[in-house]
């Protein structure tokens, strides 16, 4: 299978409200070998609020936001899902993609009107590779320079990273430069710790997780918070009924008969309570797995002994109640999420019926001006209100003037805020605000990015507001 490595620039960091507006990508062999790649920009949605934060690390200027010759949002969105499914199935990898990119491209596929799903569905898996790094800089700490940052502790963070481990990243926070040096940083780590790429691509697949983590009574699970290793001997409980993937399991350096002392309250607050005893395992987000005997000895010193494992083992082996009665508290003690308001963040509550996965294709392949009848027989309200305001972004003169009129003013409002403020996007006046925060330490290119940047954005609120 071959690795398809992305990566986004983007107008912020809100993976809910934010825009991709550089995308690229390079699809490998198995072996690392280029095989093709992929980059494209696009211009800015109207009614966004660019972060003058992010404009000021990846030097996007007023220039591209605004230039009418490159695609729109929809037509990169377009392109970018008919590259990514020609080179499918592979194992898509990004450098904290699982926090960022992977989120940021869901909300750009959902809010087109596509299946927000690509990168674990039709064959495909993913993987990230600041997670392998980190999981290689605790296994081997003599593989990897690790850089220190600014606050004098060790940083993740690739465009130090990269140069610390000899690649030339001049284009560090430009998509396609950062995912040159994602493959770098991957092809150093396949040489000099071959087993630790191994489990990476073996475990990028879904059902080898599973496999593995059904056959094995115990086995490490390595996490990472906060840039710091925590190995963990576990053993899994069981999987999540609803959600296949998600398996839960304790960790064997616990005190059972301990746990099986306390009443069901007491049991709720102690698996809420860290060092948690039971946690969640996602067999889809390629997780470091690994055989105790496998593990270096620094890694083993801080793993229960094997006789305090085995002894777990067995006693819980032995209390199936024990087992069934943590799990039934530990789910029903999941935290339930409010009920989203904004449609950015329905885009999880739930999957498309058949029929409107059949009108959405229906949509793409028609011509604009028999869309927004399309779009009016979409039974799912959320991507009927997304086929709304995507027309209204795209050819606002075809939709009924009622609607536009509507949109129009949601837009609005968007950039401008309330008076008390507590929007979850960045508002015009928000932005203003902060590229004025930014203009005391800039000079350069940057004091002209700002600049032009701040112009940009008080024109646009002038011609909302007149003032």
């Amino acid at each position: 299978m071959s690795f398809i490595f992305y990566d986004t620039e983007t107008t912020g960091t809100d993976t809910s409200f934010d825009q991709i507006l550089q995308f690229a990508a390079i699809r490998t062999d198995g072996e690392l070998n280029e095989l093709e790649r992929f980059e494209i920009r696009c211009r800015l949605h109207g009614y966004l609020a660019p972060s003058p934060g992010a404009m000021r690390v990846t030097g996007i200027g007023v220039q591209q936001l605004t230039d009418t010759s490159l695609p729109s949002h929809y037509e990169m969105v377009r392109a970018i899902r008919a590259k990514l499914q020609a080179w499918s199935p592979g194992v898509f990898v990004g450098y904290n993609s699982m926090s960022f990119d992977e989120p940021l491209l869901r909300q750009a596929l959902y809010q087109t009107l596509h299946t927000p799903y690509l990168t674990i569905t039709d064959g495909n898996c993913r993987a990230d590779a600041m997670d392998l790094v980190q999981s290689v800089a605790f296994l081997a700490p003599e593989a990897l320079k690790i850089p220190l940052g600014d606050n004098g502790k060790v940083s993740f963070k690739l465009d130090r990273l990269a140069p610390a481990n000899d690649f030339n990243h001049e284009n560090a926070h430009d998509a396609l430069g950062d995912v040159e040096a994602t493959i770098h940083m991957c092809r150093l780590i396949r040489d000099r710790c071959p087993d630790a790429w191994s489990n990476f691509s073996r475990f990028s697949q879904r059902a080898a997780v599973v496999d593995y983590v059904s056959a094995e009574p115990e086995f490490v699970y390595l996490a990472h918070y906060f840039n710091r290793p925590y190995p963990y001997a576990v053993h899994v409980l069981g999987f999540d009924e609803e959600q296949t993937s998600v398996a839960y399991v304790i960790d064997l350096a616990t005190d059972m008969p301990e746990l099986a002392a306390m009443t069901d309250e007491k049991l709720a607050a102690r698996l809420r309570r860290s060092p948690k005893p039971v946690r969640k395992l996602k067999a889809n987000t390629a997780p470091f797995l690994m055989d105790r005997f496998d593990a270096p000895d620094h890694v083993q010193q801080r793993l229960p002994s094997e006789n305090i494992a085995q002894a777990n083992l067995a006693w819980l082996e032995a209390n199936p109640d024990f087992v069934a009665r943590v799990l039934d508290i530990y789910q029903s003690g999941q935290d339930e999420f409010e009920p989203a308001i904004h449609l950015e963040q329905k885009i999880h509550e739930s999957f498309l019926e058949k029929i409107d996965l059949q009108t959405l294709e229906e949509f793409h392949e028609a011509a604009w001006e028999d869309r927004h009848a399309i779009v009016e027989r979409i039974v799912d309200e959320r991507y009927q209100q997304l086929g709304r305001r995507l027309i209204y972004c795209e050819r606002p003169d075809l939709l009924p003037e009622q609607v536009r009129t509507a949109i129009e003013l949601e837009m609005n409002g968007r950039l401008l805020g309330t008076e008390l403020g507590g929007e979850p996007w960045l508002t015009l006046p928000k932005a203003l605000e902060q590229t004025d925060d930014f203009f005391g330490s800039a000079e350069g290119d940057e004091l002209k990015l700002l600049t032009e940047l701040r112009e940009y954005l008080a024109a646009r609120l002038h011609e909302l507001t007149g003032h």
